[in-house]
Order: C-alpha cells, then structure tokens, then sequence
C-alpha cells in the first residue's frame, strides 16, 4: 500500500497548522474523509437535491436510483442475503436503541454485555433493566481480552433465561476484537439472540455477517470514511420482522385513514420520516473506496505502526511510567494504543501533545464503566488507521516521552 499517495486522497491531511502538517490520531472517534466521498456527498446537494421515493419527477427519481445503490453497495459490504436487511439509522447509537427498544423481550429475560461496552450498548440495556428485563455483565480477562470460560459461568447462572447478547465486536477502549464467530455459536446453541456493535469493526476488518450468523449488526458511518449522521442497522430479515417502528410517519406506510394505516415492508417500515440522503450516497462511497483498499492492507498498516509504538515506548511501560490498557501484543489491540500516565492527567497531555500538532483523544471514552469499576480516571488513546504514517507515530512518541520529562 503506498500511503503517501493514499494521503492525497484526504483533503484535510493537505492542511497545515502553524506551517507544520497535522499527525491525526484520533480515528477511533471520527475517521478522516477522503475526497471521492466528499465529492459524492456534495454530488447530491449539487445534481439532485430532491426527496426519494415520493415524486416521479427526474430529481427524485435519481435520489431513489442512488439511495438503492448505495443500499446495495453496503449490502455487499457485509455480504448480507438481501438489500431489505439493510437499515438506515443516523448512527450506531440509534440502530442499538432501535432493537433494545423494539425487540420482544419480557420481564425476566436476561441481555448480557461485556464489562467495557461502549455507553451506546450499555444505556439502552440499563434502561430495559427499570422495566423488569435482567441485565448482566461478562467479564473479561485481566488483559481485557474474551473469556468463554466467564461466559459460560454467566450463562450457567441463569439456566436457559438469556435471551439477548449485545456484545462490541471491537472495544474502542483497547482495540480488542472478540472471536465473535465462537460466540456467536456458541450463543446460538442456547437460543440466544446476539447483536454486534461493530462499528470499530468494520473500518479495520473484513465483515461477512453470514459467515458471523450475526442476528443484528450495527455500525456508524463516520468511523469508516464515511459522512457523519448516518448508519445502519443489519438483521436477518426474520429478526427485523420482529421489530417495531422507532420512529413511524413518512415513507413508513403504505396507507392510513384517520384511524388506521398500512405499514410499508422492509426496510422502509424502519426509516421513518426524510432520510439523510447525502449521508447514505456518502457512505455507499465510502464502502467503495475501503474495498479499493482492501482491509488485509489496512491490517497490515495499522499493525506496523502500533508495533512501532508499542516497542518505541516499551521502556517506559515497563518500568511503569504509563499503563497501556489491554495486552501488550500490538496484534490484539489493532489500531489503538490507549495509556494512562502515572503523574499527568490525561486531558493535560492531550493539550500539550495538540500544541505540537498531534491530535489524540483523552477522557474515558464512553467507557465510564470500566473506568469507575477499576478507580481510574481517564486515559490517552491514540488511534491509527491506514492513511496515517511513520511521521505520525514518531510525533506522538516524541511527545509522550517529553511529556513524561515534565514530571
């Protein structure tokens, strides 16, 4: 993979800040877009700024021609059996909440989570758990890494009363990714539903739901090169039979009288009301240019440069100068590298380390959980994809070493 080149395609990468370039570290939050996305998003606004599916005029006819391409690009993406199993949410967020909220449990039935889900898959589940659902934690090994072993006990516990599994398929606290194939057949013998958030997933790693047996995917454009406010909710077509509507008006019926209304099928009985069109064609973009890629380079990318971290800053983790979160193995972690400093807060080292141009995030991630159960603050998380270089990494190790110089 020849980065430099890749590097032109992101405009934003182009800009320099007090004459020097930017080293963006913070793809785990938001990934960087590239201009071919960029281009087709605007190309909506600029050629054919109309509504899908409602008028027959020219405009509108494009929207729907385009929304259905970008649905089947996607569809691709994952390989899913059908374009109707694709939903468009506005997020992650959304796709979770829409399948807590809708799918059919009953009081007593048990959802599991693991001890560091994003607060988008923990929340909705807490709010279940006031409603008479029972929602419990798997825990995960001293190194962050899946343990069947706690999985088995938790689902001993409760003798055959899981019903739902929502499990993050890659943490954005440590960049682990779970052998969610295992899981999920081993889940599966039980009766189980599982839901994976994979949304630190699928910018990194090639995702073949039926390979997975996925029951729900959901993932979120902006962490793929894709726009922001849109996502997508992936079910087996049976499992989205089940749900209702989160949001019911436009686009969501076939008919209604003042009293009654015909629902619309898949998937349009899902995306209630005016799509974010630019949003969706942005994201068919993105699903085009990552496949142009290829997700073995973008592995093999983010693995030399996390290895250059990881054995660059080796000494002071050993001799306990910052904390890495997760296993020491760069193979394990993916594209992050998340640390705790033992004398500096985390949100002062991430604005001396911006003063010097290098753009990482600090606090807890969306993780408070994890933070609160082990009686930790906040941590540095830097976090690499493939557009980023060796100029990056030697910035951001640099900087911590200075930083660590300070006190």
């Amino acid at each position: 993979m020849n980065v430099e080149k890749i590097r032109l395609d992101f405009p934003s990468l182009a800009a320099l800040r007090n004459k020097k370039p930017v080293h963006y570290l913070d793809s785990a939050c938001m990934s960087l877009r590239p201009k071919q996305v960029i281009d087709k998003s605007n190309e909506y606004y600029i050629k054919y700024p109309a509504c899908a599916g409602r008028s027959y005029h020219a405009w509108a006819n494009k929207v729907t021609e385009e929304v259905g391409n970008a649905r089947e690009k996607i569809r691709k993406f994952i390989n899913a059996r059908k374009t109707e199993e694709i939903i468009f949410t506005k997020n992650a967020t959304e796709s979770i909440n829409l399948v807590a909220a809708s799918y059919p449990l009953k009081q007593g039935d048990v959802v599991l989570t693991l001890d560091k889900e994003h607060n988008s898959n923990l929340l909705p589940w807490q709010v279940l758990a006031k409603k008479g659902i029972i929602h419990d934690i798997v825990k995960t090994d001293d190194d962050n890494t899946f343990s069947m072993e706690h999985l088995e006990t938790v689902l001993k516990k409760y003798k055959g009363k899981v019903r739902l599994a929502a499990f993050g398929q890659t943490a954005n606290l440590d960049g682990v990714t779970i052998p969610a194939k295992d899981i999920i057949r081993r889940l599966h013998k039980e009766g189980i539903i599982v839901l994976l958030d994979a949304c630190q997933t699928i910018p990194h790693h090639k995702i073949d739901v039926r390979s997975l047996d996925a029951d729900f995917l959901a993932f979120s454009g902006h962490k793929m090169c894709g726009p922001s406010g849109i996502g997508v909710l992936y079910g087996k077509k049976e499992m989205l039979d089940k749900l209702q509507p989160l949001c019911i008006g436009g686009e969501t019926v076939i008919d209604s009288t003042y009293t009654s209304f015909t629902p619309e099928t898949l998937p349009h009985r899902l995306e209630g009301g005016l799509q974010n069109y630019a949003g969706i064609i942005g994201l068919g973009a993105a699903c085009d240019y990552l496949s142009s890629i290829g997700h073995a380079a973008i592995e093999k990318q983010e693995l030399l440069l996390n290895t250059t971290i990881t054995d660059s800053l080796q000494q002071e983790i050993s001799r306990g100068d910052i904390g890495l979160i997760g296993p020491n193995d760069p193979k394990l972690r993916g594209c992050v590298f998340n640390i705790i400093l033992s004398r500096m807060d985390s949100h002062e080292a991430a604005i001396m380390l911006d003063q010097r141009n290098v753009m990482v995030r600090s606090g807890a991630h969306c993780v408070h959980s994890w933070f609160n159960a082990r009686k930790k603050k906040t941590s540095l998380r830097a976090s690499l994809y493939f557009y980023n270089n060796e100029e990056d990494v030697d910035a951001f190790v640099s900087g911590v070493k200075d930083i660590l110089k300070l006190k």
